[in-house]
């Protein structure tokens, strides 16, 4: 099975291991553009609720996205990768998205309105 991208599957994992994975939901409460990455990307704030708190996310998706409309939007994101330094930001959270057919990123969000901080399962 391809995933979008081109790729074939991944091999199967265990249901442990997704557990490992801690993919909660959140909303976007600020948003800039981030000029001095090396590819098109916005600096996030993402509120994850009390539990997590405001965590801040490097993500390429300014082809389909600006940033004035994307504060109050929820949003997917793994939030216990360690943070990982992008240029002078340190991104503390992955934000979630898929390819469209020009391989530029679409956000994975609720459908409905949700907490900040549920978490997938």
């Amino acid at each position: 099975m391809a995933d979008g991208s081109g790729a074939a599957a991944t091999p199967a994992i265990g249901f442990d291991d997704f557990l490992k994975v801690d993919i909660r939901v959140g909303t976007i409460v600020e948003a800039e553009p981030y000029p001095e990455a090396r590819k098109p990307a916005l600096k996030l704030r993402i509120d994850f609720g009390p539990e997590i708190g405001v965590k801040r996310s490097s993500a390429q998706i300014t082809r389909h996205y600006a940033p004035s409309e994307l504060v109050g939007r929820q949003v997917v994101a793994v939030v216990n990768f360690p943070p990982r330094q992008i240029g002078k930001f340190m991104s503390e959270v992955l934000t979630l998205g898929v390819p469209d057919s020009e391989g530029e990123v679409v956000l994975l969000a609720p459908t409905l309105p949700t907490p900040n901080g549920g978490r997938m399962f």
